[in-house]
């Protein structure tokens, strides 16, 4: 049988003593401490009986505990969705288009605070947020360039006889987004939603809750009208509430296989849309003849990138035996360059993982590498910053593993963080059946 790795985790967010000042003025910011539900157009406070803590990952703090949806706040976003797109569904595409771009504008215009607020959400490194705000600003003018393109087609047929399709909105669409990048998340859910002329419900994971009423706010600067996109807070449960809700036509969710599995099963009940975008383990392959500095840039790109929590990286890294130590000795040197500290600092490249619980999970993936006879090359422990304000926050060293065989845990499971395992091939045929020898699909990479 598959061997799964088990872990019981018991974590709490570490306890600051009284002398310590953390000087960063977002701790306290009105993103934090404003309500984080936003229906019909305005930020409003969540009722559910049950919390969930808001933790700032570079510090290990808590700054605020956040009440879950419960189901008459899921039942008032959806209404609130359900009533505007009644309108909404009858703008033009054009019009809807000028409203997305405008939002892209007003994006570009506030990046550095989105930015900011999301190193502070996720612990990833400022440049990367910077890059992902500015993504999203694109992704809503391509939509908004597209809505008016939206239209159906005209089919002849025999006889003089003639058919013609047209394209029409679904409706009430749920939107559940993972802690990876939750701006992008409600980027990349909402934007083509709304181009089509749905109306959005959206939920964030209960690890990164900032941003994503930051863009609701910024859809209504730009003109989208009230209750065409809310947001609601929860963990699991807020989630099935609104995935299972009467009203809503179609559900996007992207996180763990086990939950889309359980989302999948909800919508069957009554025909909802689903899409899904889940887990991965992707095989990254360099052949001998590729470009070396290259390929070294290529898997540290797809394995490091937002401290590894990324659904698509090339985490299985397959390297042509002849030149394998030469591959090996350029990545160990690369990497023993990245600089693991503030996320909030210019100069850092590895910041902080999402929280305790997933830090540990991580060293517990290493750990049982190990025991499976693979060898850490690098990396793989927990980093203390010298900043006192930072030791609480959740620092792994990226880590490559060596003598990995296809069998074993770490090279099989997704692991989701800074975990590298390399393995060797001799000939492109076997490479080719043991890169597609996974549960998994969504990517892969060949460097040659």
């Amino acid at each position: 049988m598959r061997r799964t790795l088990q872990t019981v985790l018991t974590v709490s967010a570490r306890h600051f003593s009284k002398s310590t000042v953390i000087d960063n003025p977002l701790l306290k910011s009105p993103q934090v401490t404003l309500p984080l539900n936003f229906v019909q157009g305005r930020r409003v406070d969540s009722h559910g009986s049950s919390s969930f803590p808001l933790i700032a990952p570079a510090y290990g703090m808590k700054l605020r505990d956040i009440a879950n949806s419960n189901e008459n706040d899921v039942d008032q976003a959806v209404k609130a969705a359900k009533t505007s797109f009644r309108a909404w569904s009858e703008w033009s595409g054009f019009d809807r288009g000028l409203v997305l771009k405008r939002a892209a504008a007003i994006i570009r215009k506030r990046a550095e605070e989105l930015a900011r607020t999301e190193v502070l959400d996720t612990g990833k490194p400022i440049w990367e947020a910077r890059v992902d705000i500015l993504g999203c600003a694109n992704t809503h003018d391509y939509y908004g360039g597209l809505a008016a393109n939206i239209t159906g087609d005209f089919l002849r047929l025999p006889g003089g006889s003639f058919a013609y399709t047209i394209r029409e909105p679904l409706g009430v669409v749920a939107a559940i987004g993972a802690w990876n990048y939750p701006f992008q998340m409600a980027s990349w859910k909402s934007a083509p939603a709304l181009a089509c002329g749905n109306t959005v419900v959206f939920k964030p994971s209960e690890s990164t809750p900032l941003t994503a009423v930051m863009l609701a706010e910024i859809f209504v600067e730009a003109g989208l009208p009230e209750g065409c996109f809310n947001v609601v807070q929860g963990d699991g449960k807020t989630g099935q509430l609104l995935s299972s809700h009467p009203h809503v036509a179609k559900v996007s969710f992207t996180g763990s296989v086990q939950t889309g599995s359980k989302i999948m099963a909800s919508c069957s009940k009554d025909v909802k849309h689903v899409t899904l975008e889940l887990g991965g383990k992707s095989p990254l392959i360099i052949f001998a003849d590729a470009d070396m500095e290259n390929a070294v840039k290529g898997a540290i790109l797809a394995n490091f990138t937002n401290q590894g929590q990324v659904c698509s990286n090339g985490t299985r890294v397959y390297v042509e035996e002849r030149v394998a130590d030469e591959f090996l000795s350029a990545l160990i040197d690369r990497v023993a360059q990245m600089k693991v500290g503030n996320p909030s600092h210019e100069e850092t490249t590895v910041g902080a993982t999402i929280s305790a619980d997933h830090a540990k999970r991580v060293l517990g993936y290493i750990d049982l590498a190990k025991k499976e006879g693979a060898t850490v090359a690098y990396g793989g422990e927990r980093v203390q910053l010298d900043d006192p304000s930072l030791a609480g926050g959740y620092y792994l060293r990226p880590c490559i593993l060596t003598a990995c065989r296809d069998n074993m845990t770490v090279v099989k499971e997704e692991i989701f963080g800074a975990v590298m395992s390399v393995l060797t091939f001799s000939s492109e045929d076997e490479v080719i059946t043991r890169a597609n020898d996974s549960e998994y699909g969504l990517a892969g990479g060949v460097f040659t």
